[in-house]
């Protein structure tokens, strides 16, 4: 076992032979969106991500579906799944089955299966103090989200929405990959705050990111505005608030921007500096346009700084 459960990473890897390790990992969500296929490619676009993360290649997958049968037509099931089958088309996976429960809230996601060549390992644990920190999304998803579950968000919002969080960090990870990236972490239910911390905490460093380099999502500032501030966002800023220090004039703002609830989100770099402009220039030519360089490492004790 290469990486199991002690350092909190994306997904587990054990080793196969001295070029391959298997790279295993299981997520599913609520909806997020009202229409079926959205949710499908979203959720499976999440699942996936946590491959991507420890640098891999998902090779199969398998549905995990709870769902109330008298609530959702056979149609919209029929939807989530091909939403679902797309995205690891996509990805150039294998669909091979999966499963489903009657329950009473309805949820969906995969299993997947990847590899990774064990030289190219990529976890949480590697970052070094002057590397640069790159984010591949925008962040705001939560609070856009809960705006159009609220039925306050422009249908522009919602479709940016929609789109970035169906995007796959494919790219973005075969370039981190290419790199030769050792550290990274997809940015999802924790926020920004939650998945840096364990960065942060397993490479006994300290994070600084630059509040106005963080990128958002259109609609988010609005969400904010108008109090579309999702449920997790308040439970991340709790959970972590001991290690985040805030010196943003916005403060508060930039706190909960940090701590909202990602659904599929992107992914957090740390890479070289004499790396990171040309990673970055791949990863937005690649078709993540928002990607950014949002702050650096340091040395210290595992905090979190917000600048």
């Amino acid at each position: 076992m290469l990486i199991g459960l002690h350092t909190g990473d994306d997904a587990g890897v054990r080793l196969l032979d001295s070029s391959n390790a298997l790279v295993q990992t299981v997520d599913f969500i609520s909806p997020v969106v009202d229409d079926p296929y959205a949710f499908g490619q979203i959720a499976a676009a999440n699942s996936l991500s946590d491959v991507y993360a420890m640098g891999g290649t998902p090779i199969t997958a398998l549905n995990v579906l709870a769902f109330p049968c008298k609530e959702l037509s056979r149609d919209e099931i029929t939807a989530i799944l091909q939403g679902g089958a797309d995205k690891v088309a996509e990805a150039g996976g294998a669909l091979l089955g999966g499963h489903t429960v009657e329950s009473p809230e309805l949820f969906y996601g995969l299993s997947v299966t990847g590899l990774v060549d064990p030289a190219k390992l990529i976890s949480n644990a590697n970052a070094r103090p002057g590397d640069n920190l790159i984010l591949t999304k925008p962040l705001g998803a939560g609070m856009v989200s809960t705006a159009v579950k609220g039925g306050l968000a422009s249908p522009a919002h919602t479709e940016a929405m929609v789109k970035s969080m169906a995007t796959l960090n494919k790219k973005a990870a075969e370039a981190m990959v290419s790199a030769g990236v050792r550290c990274a972490t997809d940015v999802t239910g924790f926020g920004l705050i939650g998945h840096a911390a364990g960065i942060a905490r397993e490479s006994k460093v300290n994070l600084i990111f630059d509040w106005e380099r963080i990128p958002l999502l259109p609609g988010a500032k609005e969400a904010y505005s108008l109090g579309m501030v999702a449920a997790g966002a308040y439970a991340n800023r709790e959970k972590w608030h001991d290690i985040v220090e805030v010196r943003a004039k916005e403060g508060e703002e930039a706190l909960l921007y940090a701590s909202d609830p990602q659904t599929s989100g992107g992914l957090l770099i740390s890479v070289s500096p004499h790396e990171s402009e040309r990673l970055l220039e791949v990863i937005i030519s690649s078709g993540t346009a928002e990607a950014a360089i949002v702050g650096e490492v340091a040395p210290g004790d595992g905090s979190l700084i917000i600048r």
